[in-house]
C-alpha cells in the first residue's frame, strides 16, 4: 500500500466512522443511501489497497503456504521443519538407551558415529619454508602413510630443511618432526 492510498483510505474511513456517530433512530433513507455510497467507495479503496492474496496461515514466515491443519498456525512448512528438528520419541529398555538407538547405529569407515562424533581423522604432512610450516602434501588418513610420504620427500634434490606430520583430529598436535627449523633455508625454497 502506498502512500496516497494510505491516506485516502484512512479519511474514508474517518467520514464512515462520523456516520456511525450521526446514526440515529430518525436517520432519513436519503442519510442512509449516502452512507452507502461512502461504504462502498471505502471497500473499493481497500480492494485496491490490498495487493496480496488473502493469508491462508497463521505464519509470518509463509502466509500463503499449504496449510495443515493440525499445526499450531496452519503452516505445513513450519511444522515439518519443526518434526524434522524434534527428536522422536523411543521406548526405554530396562538396561541401556532406547532400543531403537542400538538399531541406528552403523558401521562407516570413520567408526561408530555414535562413538566418535568427533570431525574425521587427518595427519597432515607440513615442511618448514623458513619462515613458517606450510603444507606440503595431501592430509593423509593414515599416519604410516603420512610418515612415508616425508621420507620420500626429504630424500629429494630440493628437500626443505625441517618436516612434520600433524595430527588433525578435534586439536591438531605434533606428532614427529624431522629435521630442524634452525638450519638455512636453500635459495630455492626461500618464499617471500
Amino acid at each position: 500500500m502506498n502512500h496516497a492510498q494510505l491516506v485516502a483510505l484512512g479519511r474514508a474511513l474517518r467520514v464512515l466512522g462520523e456516520h456511525g456517530e450521526e446514526l440515529t433512530s430518525e436517520t432519513t433513507d436519503a442519510k442512509l443511501h449516502e452512507i452507502r455510497a461512502d461504504l462502498t467507495r471505502a471497500m473499493a479503496q481497500l480492494e485496491e489497497s490490498v495487493s496480496k492474496p488473502k493469508p491462508t496461515t497463521r505464519c509470518l514466515e509463509h502466509p500463503t503456504g499449504p496449510v495443515d491443519e493440525s499445526a499450531r498456525d496452519l503452516c505445513l512448512l513450519c511444522e515439518t521443519r519443526r518434526r524434522g528438528a524434534a527428536p522422536a520419541p523411543t521406548p526405554l529398555d530396562d538396561f541401556g538407551p532406547p532400543v531403537a538407538a542400538k538399531d541406528v547405529r552403523v558401521q562407516s569407515r570413520y567408526g561408530i558415529r555414535e562413538d566418535r562424533p568427533q570431525p574425521q581423522e587427518r595427519w597432515v604432512p607440513e615442511m618448514w619454508n623458513g619462515k613458517s610450516w606450510q603444507l606440503c602434501g595431501t592430509p593423509r588418513r593414515d599416519r604410516r602413510e603420512a610418515e612415508r610420504y616425508i621420507t620420500a620427500q626429504r630424500r629429494q634434490a630440493k628437500a626443505a630443511p625441517a618436516y612434520r606430520v600433524v595430527h588433525a583430529f578435534t586439536d591438531h598436535v605434533v606428532v614427529r618432526t624431522w629435521g630442524s627449523t634452525d638450519a638455512p633455508v636453500p635459495a630455492h625454497r626461500q618464499h617471500d
